[in-house]
């Protein structure tokens, strides 16, 4: 018999109090070592935890061996399930199953055309069989304005970048 998995309290109610950001969870990961100078991740990547514990290499199509993860398959997998929980979580307060909802994350590196620098460009497709396209579409856009992901993608990130002493 398998243990019924335990939701998380999490909600889209405004259930939250104060006018600062107040983290629910918070991670931490080291990238360290590489052999690359070139401007690419190469290395190795673990999480304080060591969940997440693997290499950094480049894709194939940069010149590299692809042996290895590289930051934009991160980036996806990170997005598509951040999103994917969104949804799910939406689903369930319309009591739909979300069991059958899957996110595909396209994630494209690229040069900036204004100034050269490096662009990402996401591009997110939802299957969800069974449920009305309708429902799906509105509840899509409330995952859109809901997964802390896509928010980022929009808005922008507060990052604070420090050199350690």
């Amino acid at each position: 018999m398998t243990e019924r998995i335990q939701l998380p309290t999490l909600s889209t109610e405004k259930d939250f109090d104060g006018e600062e950001f107040s983290p629910i969870y918070t991670t931490t990961v080291t990238v360290h070592g590489g052999a690359a100078s070139h401007g690419r991740a190469s290395g190795h990547a673990r999480s304080a935890d060591g969940a997440l514990d693997l290499d950094l290499r480049m894709p194939a199509e940069l010149g590299g061996d692809g042996r290895g993860t590289n930051p934009e398959q991160l980036f996806a997998a990170g997005f598509a399930a951040c999103f994917h929980g969104a949804l799910s979580l939406l689903a369930r307060q319309e009591a739909l199953d979300p069991a059958a909802i899957s996110v595909v994350a396209t994630v494209a590196f690229g040069r900036d055309p204004a100034d050269g620098g490096y662009l990402l460009h996401v591009d997110l497709v939802v299957r969800w069989p069974g449920v009305d396209p309708g429902t799906a579409g509105e509840l899509i856009e409330k995952a859109d304005a809901l997964c802390p992901y896509a928010r980022m993608a929009w808005r922008g990130t507060p990052t604070t970048i420090t050199l350690a002493s």
